[in-house]
Parts: C-alpha cells; sequence; structure tokens
C-alpha cells in the first residue's frame, strides 16, 4: 500500500469519526452516528463521481474504504471521550485529508476529460461537501456558510493544481505543492482567525 492510498484511507478514517461525534450530543444511538460518520466520509466523493458520471463509486469499487469508515465509526462509539481530547490531533488530520482529497478530486475530473475550471470545483466538491451534509444532518449551519477559512482555502489548492498542471509540473510535486497550499491556508486561518470579507 503506498503512502497516498494510506493517507486517502486515514483521512476517510478520520471524517468518519467527526461525522460520528458531531451526533454524540444528541443521543443518538450506533446507528444514526454511524449514518452521519458513513455520510461525512464518503459524500464529497460520491457527489463528485455522480455530477461526473463516473461508476463504480469509489466506496463501492474499493471494499477497503468502507473498512475505513466502519472502523472510523467504531473508533468514535467506543473511545468518545478520549477522540474528544483529541481534537486539535483531528483537526491535523482533518486538514491533511481534505487537502488530499482537493488534489485527488482534480485529478479524477481531469481524467475524465472535463474542463479545468470544473475540475477545480469538483476538488472542491470531494473535500467539502461531505461536511456539509453532516451539518446538514445535525441541524448546524454548514461550514461553507460559517466565517471559517474551508472551502475557499480547498478551492484555492484545486486552482493551483489546475495551473500547474497546465504548466506540466511533475505530477508528485503538483500533489505535495498543491496539498500544502490547502493546509496552509487552513492552518494560517485558524491561528491568525482569519475569514473572508462578509457580504453586508
Amino acid at each position: 500500500m503506498d503512502l497516498q492510498y494510506g493517507l486517502e484511507l486515514l483521512g476517510t478514517f478520520v471524517f468518519a469519526i467527526s461525522g460520528a461525534l458531531a451526533v454524540r450530543e444528541r443521543e443518538h444511538d450506533l446507528f444514526g452516528a454511524g449514518f452521519t460518520g458513513f455520510i461525512t466520509a464518503i459524500g464529497g466523493g460520491t457527489l463528485r463521481d455522480i455530477l461526473l458520471d463516473s461508476y463504480p463509486l469509489v466506496w463501492i469499487a474499493d471494499v477497503k474504504v468502507l473498512y475505513a469508515v466502519f472502523a472510523g465509526i467504531m473508533a468514535a462509539f467506543l473511545f468518545p471521550k478520549f477522540l474528544s481530547k483529541l481534537r486539535k490531533t483531528l483537526f491535523l488530520f482533518d486538514t491533511l485529508g481534505i487537502g488530499l482529497f482537493t488534489v485527488l478530486g482534480v485529478e479524477k475530473a481531469l481524467s475524465l476529460g472535463v474542463r479545468p475550471e470544473i475540475a477545480a470545483i469538483m476538488g472542491m466538491f470531494s473535500a467539502v461537501m461531505g461536511g456539509v451534509i453532516r451539518d446538514t444532518l445535525t441541524n448546524e449551519i454548514p461550514i461553507l456558510f460559517r466565517k471559517e477559512v474551508y472551502a475557499s482555502a480547498c478551492l484555492a489548492g484545486a486552482v493551483l493544481y489546475v495551473v500547474l498542471n497546465y504548466f506540466e509540473v511533475d505530477r508528485d510535486y503538483n500533489l505535495l505543492i498543491s496539498m500544502s497550499l490547502v493546509i496552509g491556508i487552513r492552518f494560517l486561518a485558524m491561528k491568525y482567525k482569519l475569514s473572508l470579507p462578509r457580504l453586508d
């Protein structure tokens, strides 16, 4: 198993945990928490694949993705207090996950022959739409509509990947640079409490 694939499974695992923990204080049972964790983990990639008419969907084609989702759900159910104390660590993994899923989403869209502008949007969708569905299911304001810099960081990384791909930058370098942009923007925004201008 190569590093990229391992990071994909780790990101899926963490997204499943974040979805399951999101309903912890709402007295949901295991099924409710599991469903939310499942949707959070696979929602973005599934929506991307449906919009791109790409089948089979990623979690149908690779059963290990499902195993990562189930492992995240069970971890959230068995160790909720311990995981809640690791919010900074989970934030790190979540940030790494959205960076990776952004560029992988762009890559998949480009491989299917869509225009670069659409590929960038699909990359952003891959990274953030699972969280949006999670927030909607738990009656929270979706993360896209909060002051927090999230989707815009993903879009910036997706656009950079498209640009560097156009100039035929080596794929591995491109992946690393574009991921780093997403991660860097996210960390700086959280550290300095940065946000985009409000529409008054």
